[in-house]
């Protein structure tokens, strides 16, 4: 754990020091909302529409951070120095896991501002709020803990750009589901409903699965 710490921190020192990932990734959500409210024809969106927008879109948000998320390690020889100190290869996967994690959290605190102000119909109280946090900090963890593996396997080859999305995309399928899915009761116009417990089920199970196969595979991918 201290060696996740010392890399979590670096990580988080060095966005606060340049910051790349972050920016980027909102300024492309908030565009994206910009895009969705005058193309869809109507000034708010709520139910099923909505919760597709939302997650659609921070899926293709984090899509950019995972494309960069290795980046600077392999351009300045970080990968190397890793594995040259004796610790645990898992460190790495983790405090990756948990970077971006974090990212995606400062991401949200500006895109659902952002939503709620240029398409959301029903609004955002605090009634919404509560299920729609703890929605998107499953759907998060899936993201992270994908992301990391995949950023992991991308990073490895010269077209990382390309291979990272053809392979995040189909893995990250039941992660939009599952939380539009949960998502569009709570986004509805009368109100918001009760969480459906079986798409916070799939969510969390897919989070756990995943999870233990990062675990498993994160060693040899960076080894190789």
């Amino acid at each position: 754990m201290r060696t996740v710490g010392a890399l979590l921190r670096k990580e988080l020192l060095l966005e606060r020091k340049v910051p790349q990932l972050v920016p980027a990734m909102s300024l492309f959500s908030v565009t994206t909302f910009v895009v969705f409210h005058f193309a869809l024809g109507q000034r708010t969106v709520d139910g099923e529409l909505a919760a597709g927008i939302l997650v659609v879109t921070l899926l293709f948000a984090t899509i950019l951070g995972i494309n960069r998320l290795y980046v600077a390690d392999r351009e300045e020889g970080g990968f190397d120095a890793f594995l040259l100190a004796p610790v645990d290869r898992t460190a790495l996967g983790i405090a990756k896991a948990l970077t971006l994690f974090s990212f995606l959290v400062l991401l949200e605190v500006v895109m659902l501002p952002a939503f709620a102000i240029l398409l959301l119909g029903p609004g955002m109280g605090f009634d919404v709020l509560g299920p729609l946090v703890l929605v998107l900090l499953l759907v998060n963890v899936g993201l992270s803990v994908i992301g990391t593996l995949v950023g992991a396997l991308a990073i490895q080859t010269r077209a990382r750009d390309l291979i990272g999305p053809l392979v995040a995309l189909p893995l990250l399928v039941p992660v939009v589901i599952g939380a539009a899915r949960a998502l569009a009761p709570v986004l509805a116009v009368g109100g918001p409903a009760p969480l459906e417990a079986r798409w916070l089920g799939v969510l969390g199970l897919y989070d756990l699965v995943f999870g233990l196969l990062a675990y498993a595979l994160f060693d040899f991918l960076v080894e190789d």
